[in-house]
């Protein structure tokens, strides 16, 4: 099982193993904080009866040590991991909430032959357990260590099929495989003498009611901004090994490597890609301002359509379809960065956090428009000659037209989907599995007490950033042994920005208004100016252009392996309307294709 993760830690293995109560720990180490011998994991207190295996960095273990050690315990490391078997000691499973930092974390108390399965409060690291058979429980890091194992089972979850057809993932704690469960972020699992207790939920980001909010200045809340976010960078620069960032051009990394180069005594490594096919998704010119404005060390890549062929690696990696195509270039950007460094920060959650996204406006514009408006803007768009629909703006605008008539919920979920439903109905042979909309719905009602952005905000974070986002940055970095840390998801901050009011989030119809306005002295105009972009592939260009023959392949050649529960007639409308320009669905041919890919791997699977 520990060897099917050798590529997450390459620096060192062990196991421990205790026959007598039937538990077995195994790691794979990535060596980031003390690289010496005394780092080894599993590790142990000094009577060897509390065991920890730990994938992540402990952001305040420093302050943790130095409480634990006033309280007489010793230590034999500088490593992060060794804090916590002294912290469970100390406080017992309250431990967990006292840990600032990004972790997955299993914990064994021989004296209670109890185990402990914990996640951090965002979701970066990622934790599975299998529990279907009363005899055995079985956890990993990735999904693969677990079928390692032969007493897990690799029967498909038929259930998971309609709901990664609408989001492009499968939301947590279900995945692909019957049995197999994600631990959610947030939470930790008991299994004590054979009992499995749990999942609980030891912290959840909560908004304030309305009229509730944070009542501070806009002067006052730049500079508590600024200040949070500072702190946060700098407790991510502690490495013993080469550190660097990732540079989109986009405001949330440019600003993360601003404040490195200020507190760096060194010049930043920064690492930026780009695309051909389509200038729309090349972001190169931007990222270069800002390397040359902080003066760093900046590498750039360039991704031609042949690295489609990634396609079977990527889904090794994830274990199961992944509908987000942006996984192709942070592939290729994480390999090229490990190449230099073995940590880099990045800027993932500041759209989380701050508001980044159109569809947060287009849900609060969607409120205000009347019927009519909405009506008569969607029938212009349709009247339009074909050639003019084609465009990116005026598709954006129609799909955003075609939902805004509909409940406040129903529409975000459609704007938030890779298949409206009553294309899924069509396109699915059984598409009446299952509860699709049960995690947005969990979200959603949690806080129908508070203003609409901060609902949206709040489903944003519980379902796309632990489920897609953060997904994708873990499996694509670890693909290559590389550490990616993010600032803007850092507990003190998201906390403090989720509770100001709503319009120093969007004032005006301007995203991330508050954030911008924290450091419009640190970054150069242009890139505080310019929209929003997103770190997408051009896949309508090259499914159009070099890889229209394999798109044919996989999906209209023969007898697919989907046909048992995609339809392939309804494939073929999708792939038709996309050669045609009438649509651009080279999203959705993604999707289809990572599933059609992923059944082929799977034999022999049981359906």
């Amino acid at each position: 099982m520990a060897d099917t993760l050798s590529h997450r830690g390459p620096d060192d293995e062990g196991s421990w193993i205790d026959e007598g109560q039937g538990i077995a720990l195994g790691h794979r180490r990535l060596a980031i904080l003390d690289l010496s011998a005394a780092g080894h994991q599993p590790m142990c207190n000094e009577t060897r009866r509390i065991w920890v295996v730990f994938n992540g960095e402990i952001y305040n273990f420093h302050a943790l040590r130095a409480a634990l050690e006033a309280q007489g315990h010793v230590f034999s490391s500088k490593t992060d991991s060794e804090v916590l078997v002294h912290a469970y000691e100390q406080y017992g499973d309250e431990f967990i909430r006292r840990l600032d930092g990004m972790f997955a974390l299993a914990l064994w108390d021989q004296d209670r032959e109890r185990l402990i399965l914990a996640r951090d409060r965002a979701g970066k690291k990622p934790l599975y357990y299998y529990a279907a058979k009363p005899s055995c429980f079985v956890f990993g890091s990735e999904i693969k260590a677990l079928l390692a194992n032969p007493a897990v089972s690799r029967t498909m979850n038929t259930e998971a099929i309609p709901l990664y057809f609408t989001y492009g993932y499968v939301p947590c704690p279900d995945t692909f495989y019957q049995g197999v469960l994600q631990l959610p972020p947030a939470s930790y699992l008991v299994v004590e003498r054979g009992r499995m207790l749990g999942p609980f939920r030891y912290w959840e980001l909560s908004y304030p009611r309305i009229g509730e909010e944070r009542r501070v200045s806009e002067a006052e809340a730049c500079r508590d901004i600024r200040r949070l976010l500072i702190a946060a960078v700098e407790r991510r620069l502690l490495s013993d090994v080469p550190l660097g960032a990732f540079l989109s051009g986009g405001i949330d990394s440019s600003i993360v490597v601003g404040l490195m180069s200020r507190l760096s005594g060194r010049r930043v490594k920064t690492f930026s890609i780009g695309f051909t096919g389509d200038k729309n998704f090349d972001e190169t010119p931007f990222s270069r301002l800002v390397a040359r404005h902080f003066q760093t060390d900046h590498t750039e890549f360039i991704v031609e359509p042949h690295a489609f062929e990634l396609v079977e690696r990527l889904l090794w990696h994830h274990d199961q379809p992944y509908g987000d195509s942006s996984a192709i270039p942070t592939y290729i950007l994480s390999k090229l960065t490990r190449e230099h460094v073995t940590v880099a920060l990045n800027g993932d959650g500041g759209d989380e956090v701050f508001a980044g996204y159109e569809r947060f406006l287009g849900a609060l514009l969607s409120e205000r428009l009347p019927k009519p408006v909405i009506a008569g803007g969607r029938a212009f768009i349709e009247a339009l000659p074909q050639s003019w629909r084609r465009s990116r703006k005026i598709a954006k605008i129609h799909r955003f037209l075609l939902q805004a008539a509909q409940p406040l919920k129903e529409r975000y979920l459609a704007w938030c989907s890779f298949f409206s439903r009553q294309v899924l109905e069509q396109l699915l042979v059984d598409p009446a599995q299952g509860n699709i909309e049960r995690s947005f719905d969990e979200s959603w009602d949690r806080t129908e007490d508070c203003a609409l952005l901060h609902r949206v905000l709040h489903v944003n974070f519980m379902n796309y950033l632990p489920d897609d986002l953060l997904v994708k940055m873990d499996r694509m970095s670890m693909a290559h042994a590389l550490e990616t840390r993010s600032p803007f998801l850092d507990t003190e901050l998201i906390e403090y920005v989720a509770s100001l009011p709503p319009d120093l989030k969007v004032r005006a119809w301007k995203l991330k208004y508050i954030l911008k306005k924290a450091f419009q002295d640190l970054l150069p105009t242009e890139i505080l100016t310019r929209g929003k972009q997103g770190f997408g592939v051009p896949l309508g260009a090259w499914f159009r252009g070099e890889l229209k023959p394999l798109v044919e392949d996989l999906l209209l050649g023969g007898a697919p392996r989907y046909s048992p529960f995609v339809r392939q007639e309804v494939v073929r409308r999708v792939y038709q309307e996309h050669q045609t320009g009438d649509r651009d669905h080279g999203g959705q041919l993604w999707t289809l294709m990572n599933f059609e890919v992923w059944l082929r791997k799977q034999e022999p699977i049981q359906g």
